[in-house]
């Protein structure tokens, strides 16, 4: 499969940066500025810590929402991640993240709102940092978009519902993005 204007829409579900990394990785990888791997490895640790800090929750608290939804949604963005990784043939960095040693005594309300700043604080980064810095590669662009659109209109409101009800939380649902 070529990459040509007809498969424009295809380069940005990351079909056409597989097919060229097929044909040549070396080449693909190469083409990579260190600007978008840091990018990239910045994204990552970042849908890391989420991942570790609200895992912890689960674990200090049980199964309580938003918490059990935004980290399954959390381990879907680190994959979309690590596949941009895959396709590029870049080196996944090691998993630094750490929880939150405020898990331990603050109570729901109080971690909801310190999701409210965290979220807050990721769609800054995105807009801010992250997407301009690989807006060269569609492909990241697009993935990186999705995960900042994530925070801004599924978290962040589910975070600011948190407190609203005073970390009163209900069941856990199955699905959350």
């Amino acid at each position: 499969m070529t990459c040509n204007k007809r498969h424009r829409r295809r380069r940005r579900a990351g079909l056409c940066a597989a097919a060229a990394i097929a044909a040549s990785p070396a080449i693909a990888q190469a083409e990579l500025p260190a600007s978008v791997v840091e990018a990239m490895d910045l994204a990552l640790a970042d849908e890391r810590q989420a991942f570790r800090t609200y895992t912890e929750v689960l674990n200090q608290f049980g199964e309580v929402r938003p918490f059990s939804n935004i980290v399954q949604a959390e381990a879907r963005h680190i994959e979309a991640l690590l596949r941009l990784y895959g396709v590029y043939g870049a080196t996944v960095p090691d998993d630094q993240s750490k929880a939150d040693p405020d898990i331990g005594v603050l109570d729901l309300k109080a971690l909801c709102a310190k999701g409210v700043t965290a979220e807050i604080e990721n769609i800054r980064l995105y807009d801010d940092e992250l997407i301009p810095a690989v807006s060269g590669h569609a492909d990241i662009a697009s993935v990186f978009k999705n995960l900042r659109n994530a925070s801004a209109d599924r978290h962040l409101p589910a975070f600011q519902r948190c407190v609203h009800r005073d970390g009163r939380h209900g069941p856990s649902l199955k699905r959350s993005q």
